[in-house]
């Protein structure tokens, strides 16, 4: 595979079991951080949405909307969030994140309107951008830099990915039970304190950049962002995750409900549902072990191949339960399998001097879909049928299989 932009030397270190424990305790700290970030600050949601559809007076459609526009938010943010991740690391803008998100959580806990709601998201989504999985990859990823460090940095990305996996069978029923205990109100109350106390103390005094991302000169890494982004490989990578994403946030919102609408009773749809969870942390074991044999494009490409069969039998089998099942894990292996093959693939082609910025530019289009296309699924169950949902996500698997093969051709 060639490369299309030069790669910054990593300077020969002394000390490399000190670099090699403190490296494994950013991961250590940012497993915990994330697994609490997201579960507050993304999963905790679902949770608050009937009695905040009441406290606001306003419908199911509106409240979601608020969730809606963070990741929206956290999209447009991504760009400028790789940027100052190249250039200054990830302690004080991680820190001010998680004192942001704090902040955000505990103003949520009083909105009584839906334009504070959706204020409240607005910063949630700037907040979000600051701490969650794209600036924690990009601190680990320009940590174990260097091609000597990629089996080190595929073990860290992947135990990293595994603990915060966890992330929404902690939250939903904690969350659930804060709220029958003491009130959405107070729930949520609680769980910003609780992120605050975490989160803040461990990015401010953990978290540490790496001597050789912070001699890389500016322009150096200007001139690497210009001629990868002008460049076919990294298009590719941009169909390919976006592609994916969309497909993956389609079946996390609609699987429940296509479930229950083939015939099967709610709590079996939301067990089998349940399983992605799980799956995922399979898929991403499965993967990283098969990377050390294939490429990881390829090894991607046939996951993603197989969530499209998944998809695409399910409106055929999904109506008995050995089908719904047998669908479902098909889809569920790959369901995280794109979280850590991007950063990758990012920094296999292009190093990790300019990492940040590079998936900053992907995210922009990856999380906006992860955003819109639920939304455009749910538009289209309802003029045409599930069936023809699932054919589009099976469509958007075998475009990003496909994409990702071209790549890998390259």
């Amino acid at each position: 595979m060639s490369t299309t932009a030069p790669r910054a030397a990593a300077p020969a270190r002394g000390g490399g079991p000190s670099r090699f424990t403190r490296g494994w305790r950013i991961v250590a700290a940012l497993a915990v951080t994330q697994t609490i970030g997201y579960g507050v600050l993304y999963y905790a949601f679902s949770v608050f949405l009937v009695p905040m559809t009441g406290a606001l007076h306003a419908s199911g459609t509106q409240v979601a909307g608020a969730l809606t526009l963070a990741v929206l938010t956290m999209a447009l943010c991504s760009p400028l969030v790789g940027r100052w991740l190249d250039a200054h690391g990830g302690r004080a803008l991680m820190s001010t994140g998680s004192v942001l998100g704090t902040l955000a959580v505990l103003a949520w806990s009083q909105t009584s309107s839906l334009p504070q709601l959706y204020g409240v998201f607005v910063a949630i989504g700037i907040a979000s951008a600051m701490v969650l999985y794209e600036p924690a990859f990009a601190v680990i990823v320009t940590w174990f830099d260097g091609p000597a460090q990629s089996q080190g940095r595929a073990n860290a990305l992947l135990a990293l990915t595994i603990v915060a996996g966890f992330a929404s069978s902690i939250f939903l029923p904690l969350t659930g039970l804060l709220v029958a205990s003491y009130g959405w109100r107070q729930a949520l109350v609680i769980l910003a304190l609780g992120y605050g106390a975490a989160a803040i103390p461990l990015h401010a005094l953990v978290l540490r950049r790496s001597r050789t991302a912070a001699e890389v000169k500016p322009a150096q890494r200007a001139d690497l962002v210009k001629t990868a982004v002008r460049g076919r490989p990294f298009w590719l990578l941009a169909a390919a995750f976006t592609a994916h994403g969309g497909a993956v946030a389609t079946i996390a919102v609609l699987l429940v409900t296509y479930l229950v609408h083939l015939g099967h009773p709610p709590v079996f749809a939301a067990t089998i549902a349940g399983l992605l969870g799980v799956l995922s942390v399979t898929g991403r074991l499965v993967t990283t072990g098969l990377r050390r044999r294939w490429r990881a494009a390829p090894v991607a490409a046939a996951v993603f191949a197989l969530q499209g069969v998944g998809a695409l039998l399910l409106p055929v089998a999904g109506h008995t339960v050995p089908g719904a099942i047998g669908c479902v894990l098909l889809f569920g292996l790959g369901f995280g399998v794109g979280t850590i093959t991007l950063p990758h693939l990012l920094a296999e082609r292009y190093g990790t001097t300019a990492y940040a910025s590079l998936s900053g530019r992907i995210a922009v289009f990856s999380v906006a879909d992860k955003a819109v296309a639920p939304l455009g699924a749910v538009a289209l169950a309802q003029a045409a049928g599930y069936g023809w949902v699932m054919a589009a996500v099976a469509l958007a698997c075998g475009l990003a299989a496909f994409t990702l093969l071209a790549y890998h051709r390259l």
